[in-house]
This record gives structure tokens, C-alpha cells and sequence, in this order.
């Protein structure tokens, strides 16, 4: 076996270092407030991506909005019981905050940046996690309003949001310049890590068809189709933008008691999800693992893509 002769002190983190949070030491995103909207559920990814950055030592402040999941059938838990659960994952001296909004309203989303970055007086870190789900429909079922809906929550917003983000980063930046509209973002770098880390979520309609989801499937293809423009725009500001798809996750829709999947397709998606290299759905923390490695200092390199990670899901 041939020995390295590597400086331990400048050794990059390991896997044990990433599943611990701790990297010689240290928590990896210590000192770091993170924004993570659609936190209503413990089941969710909102949630399980919340653990994932307290147990790397950020801060961290949610958003939720529990009216929402408690039409789905899966319902929605007591918010006192997803800040417990998310207490138990604090380290250090990181806090937690929340704020509950129904981002379809434009005007809420300056209220929510405004008491995230409130929290420590920094914010770092935005996952837009939330989305619109049910009351949807086939080609033949689509109206204005249906559109509208999927639209204004899943996709507007997560602009917004991200518009708020860097506007609170050029707002720190002592070479900030008043700019028309439709001007190109002078690049502040070079930077020698990001300033700042976003992350939207898309969904499985950029491998195959989504039948019944034509409104949510739009919503969530105009937020795939736009990573490489606003990336690169975010870029310039020393902000790194990522995608990510993370394929099938039961978050409790897939449970046999709640789907709301006919019974004979949902016996079909269990057998033949059997047959897959690991014979399983995916679980929020799979998900949250990926985001939680890219908002370290060793993911910085990854910009701009759209990820699938999905357990080969896609593949089959």
C-alpha cells in the first residue's frame, strides 16, 4: 500500500468527517444561518435538510405553512413537534428560528428573508424546498387558476426568494453600483470560496412524463430550465446555484394508508420498485445528504447543474 505524505492540516474532509458535522474539530458550517422553506413535516426533506445543517453547526431558520399539508392526506405535524425534533439536532452555539407564510403571496417572501437574516444578522444559505402539491390535472383538466397556483408558489416565489438572497449580498458589498434593469451583473470576484449558497428543487419531469401533474410539472421545469442563466448571474456575485432532483422521496405520500395513487398503480410501483439496485424509494435524508456536502467548502466547485439523486430511479 503506498503511504502518503499529504500535511494532516490540509487533508480535505472525509466521509466520517461529513457524517459527524465535524471536520478536525470543527463543524463544518459552523458560523453559517441557512433559510430552508417547506419545513412542516418531520417527514420531509425541508426537515431532514434542517437536521443536516444543525448537525454541521449552522443556524438555521425555517419556513412552513402547515394549512397546506393538512389538505394533503398525508396531513401536517404541530410545528412545536418539527422545533423539537430540529432542537435535538442543534450544536454549538447555533440557533433556530421560524416563520410561518403562504409564499403564493409575493409579499411574503420580503417578510421571510427579512426575519431569516434577523436571526444572526447573516444569511448564508437559502433552500427553496417549498412547493405546491394536489389539485392538479391532465392537459385536459388545466385552467388559468391551476396554472397560476403551481406557478406563483413553486416558481415565482423561488425566484423571489433568490432575488431577496442576493440582494441582501450586494447590499454588503462595498463596490455595490445602482443598476438598470436587464444590466449585466458586474462581477465582484475573484472569491476565494462562495458567498453564498442557493438551492431550488425540481422534480422527475426532466427524465419522463408526469401524467395528471401538468401544472406541478411546469412549475418545476421552468426552475430546471433557468439554473445556467441565474447561476450565472449569481455567479458574478460570488453566490453558487444548484438544482436538485431528488427523484421518488417518501415523505409519506408513498405510504400504502395515505397514497393518493390508485391501488393498482401503486402495487405496480412496489413491485417493480422491488427490482431496483437498492429496493426502495428514497428517504429525505438522501437528498439532504447531497445539499449538506454542497454547501460545505468541498462541494464550492459544483455550479449550475441540475442534479439527479435519485438511486437510479431515472435509469430504469
Amino acid at each position: 500500500m503506498r503511504s502518503s505524505n499529504q500535511d494532516p492540516s490540509t487533508r480535505q474532509p472525509d466521509t466520517a468527517d461529513f457524517n459527524s458535522g465535524r471536520h478536525r474539530g470543527q463543524f463544518l458550517l459552523a458560523g453559517k444561518t441557512a433559510l430552508v422553506t417547506g419545513v412542516s413535516r418531520r417527514r420531509g426533506i425541508g426537515f431532514a435538510v434542517a437536521t443536516k445543517f444543525l448537525e454541521l453547526g449552522a443556524s438555521v431558520f425555517i419556513h412552513h405553512y402547515r394549512p397546506h399539508d393538512l389538505d394533503q392526506p398525508w396531513g401536517g405535524d404541530d410545528i412545536a413537534d418539527v422545533l423539537t425534533g430540529l432542537e435535538a439536532a442543534r450544536v454549538g452555539d447555533a440557533t433556530i428560528g421560524d416563520l410561518s407564510g403562504d409564499l403564493s403571496d409575493a409579499a411574503e417572501v420580503p417578510r421571510l428573508m427579512a426575519a431569516a437574516a434577523a436571526l444572526t444578522g447573516e444569511l448564508d444559505i437559502l433552500v427553496c424546498n417549498h412547493a405546491k402539491s394536489g389539485d392538479d390535472g391532465s392537459i385536459l383538466d388545466m385552467t388559468a387558476g391551476r396554472l397560476d397556483a403551481m406557478w406563483d408558489t413553486n416558481a415565482r416565489s423561488t425566484v423571489l426568494l433568490t432575488r431577496h438572497f442576493a440582494q441582501l449580498h450586494v447590499q454588503s458589498s462595498p463596490d455595490a453600483t445602482p443598476r438598470k434593469p436587464g444590466e449585466r451583473i458586474p462581477n465582484t470576484g475573484p472569491h476565494d470560496v462562495p458567498v453564498g449558497r442557493v438551492f431550488w428543487m425540481t422534480s422527475g419531469q426532466i427524465h419522463g412524463p408526469m401524467p395528471g401533474e401538468v401544472a406541478y410539472a411546469t412549475s418545476k421545469a421552468a426552475l430546471a430550465g433557468i439554473t445556467p442563466t441565474v447561476a450565472s448571474e449569481l455567479l458574478n456575485l460570488g453566490i453558487v446555484l444548484n438544482t436538485i432532483n431528488p427523484g421518488p422521496v417518501n415523505t409519506g405520500y408513498l405510504d400504502a394508508d395515505v397514497t393518493d395513487k390508485a391501488p393498482d398503480e401503486f402495487r405496480q410501483l412496489e413491485e417493480w420498485t422491488a427490482t431496483t439496485a437498492f429496493g426502495r424509494f428514497g428517504r429525505p435524508s438522501d437528498p439532504a445528504s447531497l445539499i449538506g456536502w454542497l454547501a460545505t467548502d468541498a462541494g464550492a466547485w459544483v455550479v449550475g447543474q441540475v442534479i439527479t439523486s435519485d438511486g437510479g430511479f431515472s435509469l430504469g
